[in-house]
């Protein structure tokens, strides 16, 4: 997977990954001061971090410090009489580097 397009299918903006994106969330590094840039994506299931790390960088034109990655497990659902599950996705949490400028859009 080369298009950077391909492994980053969209951004996920909560009110919690607003926080962590704008340094307002509780900072578990302990200095005062710093501020953690975590920006969450979906992406594609099969892209790894290095995948990930480069498709970041390029799309944004940031320097990203860490990846984490995790899969959403699917959730039941009940529409009526219809059970039914939810879909299974995957999310990465990228950590920008304090010189990095902030991504648009968040």
């Amino acid at each position: 997977m080369n298009d950077p397009y391909m492994i980053i299918v969209r951004p996920v903006v909560t009110e919690k990954s607003y926080a962590h994106a704008h340094g307002t969330a509780w900072k578990a590094s302990g200095k005062e001061g710093e501020v953690n840039r975590w920006y969450t994506f979906e992406v594609h299931p099969k892209a790894n971090k290095h995948e990930i790390r480069e498709a970041v960088e390029k799309l944004f034109d940031v320097k990203v410090m860490a990846v984490h990655t995790m899969k959403v497990r699917a959730k039941h659902r009940r529409v009526r009489y219809q059970v039914g599950l939810t879909r299974q996705w995957k999310k990465a949490m990228v950590r920008l580097t304090p010189q990095s400028k902030a991504i648009e859009g968040f």
